[in-house]
């Protein structure tokens, strides 16, 4: 939009670049330009202002493919106005000389030609492909029917538009199709990825068991190798324990060898010693019967009483040692009635 500015009656215009502006005066062109600035009366001016700037047009539409399946397009257009005049002219791009706003409509009357001749090119070519082909190769091909469309369309030209570019941004089914659609390729992605995780588990256990075999082989190694050790150790013992018999033999034949020698070389000592041990054991033997029977002898001669007195004082020797006796009333009566009774028939006996 323009930017204009009053002044004692006056207006002064200051386009953009992006803007071209042409002025009559009384039904004169005055100015015709992109970008200018002048005065003037709003009584006797005619102002048009027309874009020249690249614009983008979105559209989406609906189509339907051979199949019978409907289908949403989403396209973009850049376009720009490359002869301001005749787009003034086919167009009606004036603005108020008071406020510099449009009096019309006019990009939208350019929005909806390009947006029929390009969805008029769409279908066209979609009505001819299946939904199948139009997902797979659909996007290339819409594009390629609606930049060749619109390049031809003979409108365009004479209203003073140039097409720049044309890109499909989506081509999609109804949404029940599409998660019809979808099923397969989730499912063979499922697969895939059981698949996967079925090899990565295989994997996982082959891993194990390589694991575990080389365990056992290491175990069985260890247990081969404690065998030899074990055989080597036995028969260590085994030479260590023939060794040590060898030496004892030596040792032995050697110490008989010595017993032979001093025996034969000491015999009639030994003999007269071993006479001389046997008389005095005799002798020893004979002494002790002769004093036992000596012992008898005088015992047998002595009286009963001395017999009492001396077993009394051999007992007495036997008997522990006696710190104190305490006498009962009782023991102390019966022994005074004894001696009392002793006392009495002592004489008389």
């Amino acid at each position: 939009m323009a930017d204009i500015t009053r002044r004692l009656g006056w207006r002064h215009l200051r386009g953009a670049p992006t803007a071209h502006v042409r002025h009559h005066r009384s039904g004169r062109l005055a100015h015709d330009g992109p970008g200018l600035s002048f005065w003037y009366r709003s009584l006797t001016a005619t102002l048009s202002e027309v874009p020249v700037d690249d614009r983008e047009l979105a559209m989406t539409f609906h189509a339907r493919t051979s199949d019978f399946q409907d289908v949403a397009v989403q396209a973009t257009v850049t376009y720009r106005i490359v002869d301001p005049g005749v787009a003034a002219v086919r167009l009606d791009f004036s603005i108020d000389p008071d406020t510099g706003s449009w009096r019309g409509t006019p990009l939208e009357q350019l929005g909806s030609l390009l947006t029929e001749t390009a969805q008029q090119h769409a279908l066209d070519v979609l009505a001819r492909t299946t939904l199948a082909a139009a997902l797979v190769d659909g996007v290339a091909s819409v594009r390629e029917r609606i930049a060749g469309g619109l390049a031809a369309e003979p409108r365009l030209p004479a209203t003073g538009i140039e097409v720049v570019a044309v890109r499909v941004v989506a081509l999609r089914p109804e949404p029940e199709v599409e998660r019809a659609l979808r099923t397969p390729a989730r499912e063979q992605i499922q697969q895939e990825a059981d698949k996967a995780t079925y090899e990565r588990r295989a994997v996982a256990v082959e891993r194990e068991r390589a694991i575990a075999e080389n365990e056992l082989a290491s175990q069985i190694e260890l247990a081969r190798r404690e065998e030899q050790l074990v055989d080597q150790r036995g028969t260590n013992a085994r030479r260590e324990a023939e060794e040590h018999a060898a030496a004892d033999a030596v040792r032995a034949g050697a110490e008989a060898a010595r017993t032979v020698r001093l025996a034969e070389a000491g015999g009639s000592r030994v003999v007269q010693l071993a006479k001389a041990e046997a008389t005095a054991a005799r002798e020893v033997g004979e002494a002790r019967a002769a004093a036992q029977a000596a012992w008898l002898r005088v015992h047998g001669e002595v009286d009963i009483a001395t017999l009492h007195a001396l077993t009394g004082t051999r007992l007495a020797e036997n008997l522990p040692r006696i710190d104190s006796v305490t006498v009962s009333p009782d023991v102390l009566t019966g022994l005074l009635a004894r001696l009392g009774n002793g006392a009495a028939g002592g004489p008389d006996q």
